[in-house]
């Protein structure tokens, strides 16, 4: 997949080691759907989310049922 323009603006300026903890973290981040329980990494949907905290809610439609509603964010425990 493609990085979206924000994600090769950012990492085109830090150092490498710092572009590639920021992918490792945005991958583990998730967004879950409240209908369908459908998942996507904040890496995966163009975003970033790098030494963060906290789970917040987003309001957006689903890309696997169409149906708009408030995505969970948490972070997906590495297996």
């Amino acid at each position: 997949m493609t990085m979206s323009r924000t994600q090769r603006l950012i990492t085109r300026f830090v150092p490498k080691s710092w572009a590639e903890s920021m992918e490792a973290d945005s991958r583990r981040w998730m967004l879950q759907c409240p209908n369908c329980q459908f998942e996507q990494s904040i890496w995966d949907i163009g975003g970033i989310r790098w030494k963060a905290t906290g789970n917040q809610r987003t309001v957006r439609k689903c890309p696997n049922c169409g149906e708009r509603g408030w995505h969970r964010t948490y972070m997906k425990e590495m297996t």
